[in-house]
C-alpha cells in the first residue's frame, strides 16, 4: 500500500529531488566522460606527434663532417602531399649562422610538372610565419606541411615556378633558432635558394623573388637588403610580404600586454640574447613569464595562443612593462626593423586592416615612410581578413604581380594612394 505522503506535496518534493540527483549524477558522468575522453584524444595525439617526430628524426641530423659549401643538400625525399601541378619534397641543406658557423636547416621543395625552359625555371623563395619553435610546428616536419599556401602555391606550379621553402636553422633541427633575426633569416632564405638550384631535376635559374608572411615578411624585406652581399651569384628581382613584422617597435609597443605578449615575447626572449648577449630579462619580463618561457616557445602556435588568451583574461601579463622603456631592448627592436629598400628593388605588401597580431598602423606608417624614401613600393590593403588568412587571401595577387617581375614588366608605385588606417595618437 503506497503511503498517504508519496502521493501528497512531500512526496513529489521526494520525486523531484530523486530526479535532480539522477540529473546531476548523469551530468557528472558525462562530464567525466567528456574530460576522460579529451584526455584520452590529447594523449593519443601526443602520441602520435611523438611518433612522428620520431621517424623523422634521423633525416634531420646534421652530417659529420659538415659540408661548407652553402646550399648543399644533405638528404632530400617525397613529401607524400598532393600538390597541385607539381611535386613536394622535405630537403636538408647547408646554411650558416649570423657568425658565419655552419648549419642545416630543413626546408621544402616544390617543383612543377611541366618542362623546364632552356634557361632554367624562375625561383620563389617562401619565408613561413610565426609557428612555433618545437620541432612539429616546423613546416617540413608538420604534418599540415602545405598551410598558408592556399591559393597561391598551385598557380606557382602551374606557371613553371620552382617554389623553396625554408624552415630556419634551428627549428627542427640543431638550435639555437633565431626568431626575427634579420642576418640569420636572410642567410636561410638566400642559401635555400642555393639549395634549390642543386637539385638537378628542379632546373631552377639564378633569378628569384623572396615572398613571406609575418616572421616571413620580415625575412622577405631583409632578403631584400641583404641578397646581394650574402649570395652575389644570384639575382633577386623583388620581394612580397603579406603582414610583414616589420616596424617592431611599433608592434612590441602596442601588443606587449595582450594575449599576442605570451605568444611572441618567448621566442623574441630566447633568442635575442643570443645576437643581443647585454640585453636583460630580468626586470623585462615577468618571473611567471620567465619560468614559462622555453616551454612556451616550443609550443606551436595554436597551443601556445589559447595560452595567452587564457593568461591575459587572468591579468597575468609576460612583460613588466612595455620592453622598449628599457634602452637595450629598443635598440634591438630597431636594430632589427628593415630600411625602406632601395628604388630597384620592388616591394608589395598585403596587410589586413582587421589583422589583431600584426596591427594595420605599423604597416601604414611604413608605407608612409617608405614612399617617402622612394621605395618602389605596391601596398594591398584587405578588409576583414584575420592575420593567419592574409597570405592565402592576397595570394592571387602576389601571384600576378610576382608574374609581372618575372616577365621584366616595370613596377608601379601606390603612394598616391593613402593607406586606410592611422596611428592611434599615443603612438606618436
Amino acid at each position: 500500500m503506497t503511503p498517504s505522503w508519496a502521493t501528497g506535496p512531500l512526496g513529489a518534493t521526494v520525486t523531484a529531488m530523486r530526479d535532480v540527483k539522477w540529473i546531476l549524477l548523469v551530468m557528472a558522468l558525462l562530464a567525466t566522460s567528456v574530460v576522460i575522453g579529451t584526455l584520452i584524444f590529447v594523449d593519443q595525439s601526443e602520441s602520435t606527434t611523438a611518433k612522428r617526430q620520431g621517424a623523422l628524426a634521423q633525416f634531420y641530423e646534421p652530417p659529420s663532417p659538415m659540408p661548407q659549401e652553402l646550399g648543399t643538400v644533405v638528404r632530400m625525399e617525397p613529401m607524400g602531399v598532393d600538390v597541385p601541378g607539381g611535386t613536394g619534397y622535405r630537403m636538408l641543406y647547408v646554411s650558416q649562422r649570423p657568425d658565419g658557423e655552419r648549419a642545416v636547416s630543413g626546408g621544402m621543395l616544390f617543383i612543377p610538372s611541366t618542362p623546364a625552359p632552356a634557361g632554367g625555371r624562375p625561383v620563389v623563395a617562401w619565408a613561413h610565419g610565426t609557428l612555433g619553435m618545437g620541432d612539429a610546428c616546423t613546416p617540413s616536419r608538420s604534418k599540415n606541411p602545405l598551410q598558408d599556401t592556399d591559393n597561391w602555391l598551385g598557380e606557382m606550379m602551374n606557371l613553371g615556378w620552382v617554389v623553396v621553402s625554408t624552415d630556419y636553422v634551428g627549428m627542427g633541427t640543431p638550435g639555437p633558432n633565431l626568431y626575427l633575426v634579420a642576418q640569420a633569416e636572410a642567410r636561410d632564405v638566400v642559401n635555400s635558394v642555393r639549395a634549390a638550384r642543386n637539385v638537378p631535376e628542379a632546373h631552377a635559374g639564378n633569378r628569384f623573388i623572396a615572398w613571406g608572411h609575418s616572421q616571413g615578411g620580415h625575412s622577405s624585406l631583409w632578403t631584400g637588403h641583404l641578397a646581394k652581399s650574402l649570395a652575389p651569384e644570384l639575382d633577386l628581382i623583388a620581394v612580397a610580404a603579406a603582414a610583414p613584422a616589420a616596424e617592431l617597435n611599433s608592434i612590441i609597443g602596442a601588443q606587449w600586454n595582450t594575449p599576442v605578449g605570451w605568444v611572441i615575447g618567448p621566442e623574441v626572449e630566447q633568442s635575442w640574447p643570443v645576437v643581443y648577449p647585454n640585453l636583460p630579462r630580468e626586470g623585462v619580463v615577468t618571473t611567471r613569464g620567465l619560468a614559462n618561457s622555453e616551454r612556451l616557445a616550443n609550443e606551436c602556435i595554436t597551443v601556445a595562443a589559447l595560452e595567452g588568451l587564457a593568461r591575459t583574461d587572468l591579468g597575468q601579463d609576460y612583460f613588466v612593462a612595455d620592453p622598449l622603456t628599457n634602452k637595450e631592448w629598443a635598440g634591438a627592436g630597431q636594430d632589427q626593423t628593415p630600411l625602406p629598400l632601395p628604388a630597384d628593388m620592388p616591394v608589395m605588401i598585403a596587410q589586413s586592416t582587421a589583422d589583431e597580431v600584426v596591427l594595420a598602423w605599423p604597416n601604414a606608417l611604413l608605407q608612409q615612410s617608405w614612399c617617402s624614401a622612394g621605395s618602389t613600393i605596391s601596398m594591398l590593403w584587405l578588409g576583414e581578413v584575420t592575420h593567419q588568412a592574409t597570405a592565402v587571401v592576397a595570394g592571387p595577387a602576389v601571384v600576378a604581380w610576382i608574374a609581372d617581375r618575372f616577365a621584366g614588366r616595370p613596377a608601379g608605385r601606390t603612394c598616391d594612394v593613402p593607406p586606410p588606417v592611422r596611428a592611434p595618437p599615443q603612438s606618436g
